[in-house]
């Protein structure tokens, strides 16, 4: 017979022998344990992330990750053939760690490619806003240096539906210190075929700034129905001479560096039916000769090439609207631009107007931070959606 202590009952000593006869028969089970003893698939084509998942778990669907960088990491130690796709839930995602995309044991291919995307996309029938997996960068940041949330380094990548923000930090706390994050990256000038298609880019120059969505090296650099609202820069076409870039569809509000920066790539850049809107300057023009320093760092001296042998674009279908400028050279954290013709730019069926673009800021709209319906830029068809909207 059981002898029970005092002030015991039947019941505690029944799960108290539970507990120890468990605790003796299992090891003790720590995020530690179970990074170690992940059953990780390195032929997945397919890995799930969601906010509350884990990054020991397997990456299936019903057993999702919680971190790209997790997801980078998996996808860059994948074997096998074909595509890949990493799917973010809806919901909030920490990007503390860079998530670097490197393949070492698979390669992919214009129609096999390396999708990282949201789970419901814009053009989907019970899509929302709400619904757009967030990354929030929470990196940590020290001095100056190229600091990525994303670095894509494989050829054929397509990042898809999401909504990227800034860091709640200040770029330049004192002289020649910057402080910043690139939400996307590509440092590989040899890289080719990088599309960024539907996603959001928000920030705020106080709280929480988006200094530069997109900085990437290479060619292809494909940018099409994406938002970038209140960013200091959006995108930087970064290798001099590049080819197959184009920027379409896009809509541009409150830039306050500028809408647009090309590094003297070649003259078939396709840019057209995009807003650039109630901004600073509308393009940034930078030298060849210059291309590949940081395009914040201050120290490129209006780095423009004289007009004569400036590289000519096509602006096509597009809208500029109540910006301060049109062209500039240089750069800097605080905004050391030089004014510069614009005859470098020719307009194809596309306005310079004085009147500001009105934004849609009504949450429950499907076309939320879109210009509003009916308007001049609206019917331009810049914004996230490729299908019509009912």
């Amino acid at each position: 017979m059981t002898k029970m202590l005092p002030n015991m009952s039947r019941r505690t000593v029944l799960k108290t022998a539970i507990a120890a006869s468990l605790g003796a028969a299992l090891p003790s089970i720590t995020s530690k344990t179970l990074a170690a003893d992940a059953v990780v698939d390195k032929g997945a084509n397919t890995l799930y992330l969601h906010p509350k998942g884990n990054d020991a778990n397997s990456g299936a669907k019903e057993n999702p990750l919680r971190t790209v960088a997790e997801a980078a990491r998996r996808v860059s130690k994948a074997e096998g053939t074909g595509p890949m796709t990493v799917l973010l839930s809806e919901g909030v995602y920490a990007v503390g760690e860079t998530a670097t995309f490197k393949p070492e044991r698979r390669a992919f291919t214009k129609t096999d490619r390396l999708t990282i995307r949201a789970e419901v996309l814009p053009d989907d029938p019970d899509w929302h806003t709400g619904r757009m997996p967030t990354l929030i960068h929470t990196l940590p940041l020290a001095g100056r240096g190229l600091i990525f949330g994303m670095l894509m380094e494989a050829n054929h990548v397509t990042i898809q539906g999401l909504k990227l923000l800034g860091a709640p930090v200040v770029e330049s706390p004192k002289r020649g210190m910057l402080i910043r994050v690139y939400p996307i990256g590509r440092m590989g000038k040899e890289l080719d075929d990088l599309e960024i298609a539907q996603c959001v880019f928000a920030g705020d120059k106080v709280t929480s700034p988006n200094h530069l969505g997109i900085l990437a090296h290479g060619s292809g650099i494909n940018l099409h129905h994406c938002i970038f609202y209140n960013a200091k820069l959006t995108v930087v076409f970064w290798t001099g001479g590049s080819r197959g870039h184009s920027m379409k569809n896009c809509f541009v509000h409150g830039a306050y560096g500028s809408g647009v920066w090309t590094s003297e790539i070649a003259a078939d850049f396709d840019f057209r039916n995009n807003v650039i809107a109630n901004g600073n300057y509308v393009w940034t023009y930078q030298s060849a000769a210059s291309a590949g320093r940081d395009p914040d760092a201050g120290a490129q001296r209006n780095n423009a090439a004289p007009e004569k042998q400036r590289v000519k674009y096509k602006v096509i279908d597009s809208l500029f609207a109540a910006n301060k400028k049109i062209a500039s050279s240089g750069t800097g954290a605080n905004l050391g631009f030089k004014d510069i013709d614009s005859s470098f730019l020719e307009l194809i069926n596309s306005k310079v107007s004085d009147q500001s673009v009105a934004v849609e800021l009504d949450e429950t709209k499907k076309n939320y931070l879109h210009p509003v319906d009916g308007s001049e830029a609206a019917r331009i068809g810049a914004g996230l959606f490729m299908k019509p909207t009912p």
